[in-house]
């Protein structure tokens, strides 16, 4: 119990930790905002977002393995699954930003200037599009842990 207990504490934090980084991310990338400091500082930020993600994964795959229910039970689980692609889809749509925000320090750095408004419209486009799917992904964990859809 204790284990679970624990397990569950540390996946939390990882998620809420996850979103903080998330919700960083959009606020900063505005067009009214950029400037040198908030270029690196989106850098930054990014890469403590891709850490957090990598720990939402950690405990969440901890928790299914070594939860009360166990890996078993948990892999036959459509929701599992639903979570999961949702979780995958999310990173590999961070992708994108992540790439951009380090091309356009490169390009800043170098003399090149800022980026466009265009083009920070377009990566904040992604960011909320990533936002906007993790919301789904709570509500399918609700569902597993009350038995929804379960098998």
């Amino acid at each position: 119990m204790t284990l679970e207990a624990l397990l569950a504490g540390l996946h939390i934090l990882a998620i809420l930790s996850l979103v903080v980084f998330l919700s960083s991310q959009a606020a900063l990338c505005r067009t009214e905002w950029m400037n040198a400091a908030v270029l690196q500082r989106l850098v930054r930020v990014d890469m403590i977002y891709g850490i957090t993600a990598v720990a939402v994964l950690i405990t969440g795959l901890a928790r299914a393995w070594w939860g009360m229910k166990g890996g078993g039970w948990y892999w036959h689980q459509p929701l599992l699954h639903f979570k999961f692609g949702l979780f995958i889809l999310i990173g590999l749509l961070s992708i994108k930003p992540t790439l951009t925000y380090r091309r356009w320090l490169q390009v800043h750095d170098s003399g090149g200037g800022l980026p466009t408004p265009d083009q920070v419209r377009a990566t904040r486009r992604l960011i909320m599009l990533e936002a906007h799917l993790l919301l789904l992904i709570p509500i399918a964990a609700v569902m597993l842990a009350r038995g929804v859809l379960t098998r």
